[in-house]
């Protein structure tokens, strides 16, 4: 039972990975319930209260601002969740499959917007998304193009958040609401990660994760726990 920040901390830890938002999607959520639904238990816990103790909306930056050992950004079913420094290994193995950016893109299996996207922020290093839209030459008849793009690059785990950035005006004043802040995984993460990941084949990879899924849910269905990890 999830009562605090802290906790949600030490259950992520000890889990590895969960879906956000409060659905489990069929796998597994540190907070199993949805935030327009009537909790299944007693808590304080509630989302959208601007509380960074007890709004899991709130963790989502709280995670990305304090540590380094825990990734958010849209990783499951091209929806949100969290992956914690211990098994991102496993995940990358299982995605990238010991490719690199330029491999998978000379595969095919990148697409042009999406380099566009990672091109712009590897430059940069960081970028909150309205700068990512605006340097990577991004109009508003490309929207949902840009879109799709920025979640492959989540999903694929070739860029991952790592924050939020204020909008500034011409003037240096704040206006609008936070930009979601990204950086390739790999500035994100140490090196050890991916020097783990390369020593990690696919299958035993698949087969590391859905033994923890298992633990966490025993009556996750093998086509859904495939998706989830294969993305």
């Amino acid at each position: 039972m999830i009562h605090n920040y802290s906790e949600f901390i030490e259950t992520l830890l000890d889990a590895g990975f969960s879906m956000a938002g409060g659905g489990s999607d069929g796998i597994y959520s540190v907070i199993p319930w949805n935030w327009n639904e009537t909790p299944p238990y007693d808590t304080p816990i509630r989302w959208h209260t601007g509380n960074p103790e007890i709004d899991p909306w709130e963790w989502r930056i709280r995670v990305l601002e304090e540590r380094r050992d825990i990734a958010y950004a849209k990783l499951f079913f091209k929806k949100s969740g969290y992956i914690t420094k211990t098994w991102y290994p496993y995940f990358l193995a299982a995605r990238r499959g010991g490719l690199d950016f330029k491999d998978m893109y000379a595969d095919g299996a990148i697409s042009h917007f999406a380099k566009r996207i990672y091109d712009v922020v590897a430059a940069h290093e960081t970028l909150p998304l309205h700068a990512i839209k605006q340097l990577a030459g991004f109009t508003r008849e490309d929207k949902s193009g840009f879109d799709r793009a920025l979640t492959e690059l989540q999903m694929k785990m070739f860029l991952t958040m790592c924050g939020s950035q204020q909008k500034l005006s011409q003037k240096g004043e704040e206006y609008g609401w936070s930009s979601t802040v990204f950086c390739t995984t790999e500035r994100f993460f140490d090196e050890d990660v991916f020097e783990k990941a390369a020593a990690i084949d696919a299958q035993e990879a698949e087969r590391a994760i859905t033994e923890q899924i298992l633990k966490l849910n025993p009556s996750a269905q093998e086509k859904k726990m495939k998706k989830f990890i294969f993305g």
